[in-house]
């Protein structure tokens, strides 16, 4: 993990959430994608981990994870299918990822509140293509911190993303921690 230079994160969010920051990722985001970054520091800046979001019963996306995205979204963020084909003479293979949550401008953000190990690998695993193929040039990767521990069960994605899972890819994580967790509301 890369060292953030001072005065690249405001204060709040450095101590608000759990960062790593693979490959500088937050340096790229930041000299080559300042709307996004800031759209980034933006809707990072202004989310609350409301008690009312925690303990409503599941469904296909929590509370959480849907008013992330709506927030992303309303900034020109989308969610993207990305399909790419390959040929050898006549033999076209076509190949897809899994959809990207919030995708603008050659980056790409997952939203992974309440996902298994094998969510994480695959994310990091798309990332790694998209980068590969030219499509992507830094991910984002927004979850639960370990700090978390003591409200949930936590996910282990650091060992993932130090062993390499996105390969060359850039990726900036921002774990939501108890600091951000509001028991009154």
């Amino acid at each position: 993990m890369r060292e953030i230079r001072p005065g690249l994160l405001p204060d709040a969010i450095a101590s608000a959430y759990e960062i790593h920051n693979g490959r500088n990722a937050a340096q790229i985001l930041a000299g080559s994608y300042p709307s996004e970054w800031e759209d980034v520091l933006e809707v990072l800046g202004g989310f609350v981990l409301r008690r009312s979001d925690v303990v409503v019963a599941g469904g296909r996306k929590s509370n959480i994870s849907d008013g992330l995205d709506s927030a992303f979204a309303d900034r020109g963020w989308s969610e993207r299918q990305v399909t790419y084909k390959m040929s050898i003479d006549d033999d076209v293979r076509e190949s897809s990822t899994h959809k990207i949550d919030c995708y603008k401008n050659r980056t790409g953000l997952e939203i992974e509140w309440n996902s298994k190990d094998q969510t994480l690998v695959r994310d990091l695993n798309t990332f790694r293509i998209l980068f590969d193929m030219q499509i992507l040039d830094v991910g984002i990767i927004v979850t639960r911190s370990d700090h978390l521990q003591e409200i949930f069960d936590s996910l282990a994605i650091l060992p993932r993303l130090r062993a390499g899972g996105a390969g060359g890819c850039p990726v900036l994580v921002f774990g939501i921690t108890r600091n951000l967790y509001d028991v009154n509301s």
